[in-house]
């Protein structure tokens, strides 16, 4: 993880080419889902555990899933577009649906509205307890099934204890961190910036973002620096 060091993680599950992708360039999605179990539908679409789990799928499969379900093709077009049988695609996207369920954790409580007053609250609770390097804090705010996860790094930390390990190499070198905030695939999400001791400027390292449940955080993913301009986000911060 950008962070680091790290302790060795406890599970070897990681999925190398997941990427965030800006919100603003996601906008419309959701709206133009009718009704409000569509625009849930549309917000889970694009969420960072669907599309983790979308990349183990099999590569037909995956292409099937996509067109039918997210963009909402019909079968027909579907089997054209693969130059194959409408009962291969059935049978495909039948597959498709059982793997990514069996890859996709489990229901938990569902997130705060985004932008909301109840999400802005825990949100206020992870910069604070991140920027003053307060552990048991952070701890504090994670779900007893919370995933820490980074696309480069093997594995994953899973459950508060992990985590906790987690954030004591984080917070071990003794750095100052400053969070500036952002969206990424309908999640909120954070430009990490580490201050240099020297000069006193606060440097990126990397991004993050947070998978909520109620008024808890149920995953955080941690990106490398080649995500910042993406997002806008300053390079350095005074």
């Amino acid at each position: 993880m950008p962070a680091g060091p790290y302790p060795e993680p406890n599970a070897a599950s990681d999925v190398m080419w997941l990427e965030p992708y800006p919100d603003l360039l996601l906008e419309g999605i959701e709206d133009a889902a009718p009704g409000p179990d569509a625009r849930v539908e549309a917000r889970e679409s694009i969420s960072l555990a669907f599309v983790a789990a979308l990349q183990l799928l099999p590569p037909r499969q995956r292409a099937v899933l996509v067109l039918r379900d997210v963009l909402g093709f019909r079968v027909k077009e579907v089997a054209a577009m693969l130059d194959t049988s409408e009962e291969s695609v059935s049978s495909a996207l039948k597959h498709a649906r059982a793997n990514l369920h069996s890859r996709l954790p489990p229901p938990g409580d569902p997130p705060p509205a985004p932008n909301s007053p109840a999400e802005r609250a825990v949100l206020d609770e992870l910069v604070t307890a991140y920027e003053a390097g307060d552990i048991a804090a952070l701890v504090a705010l994670l779900t007893d099934d919370v995933v820490m996860t980074a696309p480069l790094a093997a594995g994953a930390f899973v459950g508060p204890a992990a985590a906790e390990r987690a954030f004591e190499a984080i917070f071990a070198q003794d750095r100052s961190y400053r969070l500036l905030d952002t969206r990424a695939n309908g999640q909120p999400a954070f430009g990490v910036y580490v201050r240099d001791p020297a000069t006193g400027v606060y440097h990126a390292n990397g991004m993050m973002v947070a998978t909520l449940a109620g008024d808890q955080i149920r995953a955080m993913t941690r990106f490398d620096n080649s995500v910042i301009a993406r997002f806008g986000l300053p390079r350095r911060l005074p």
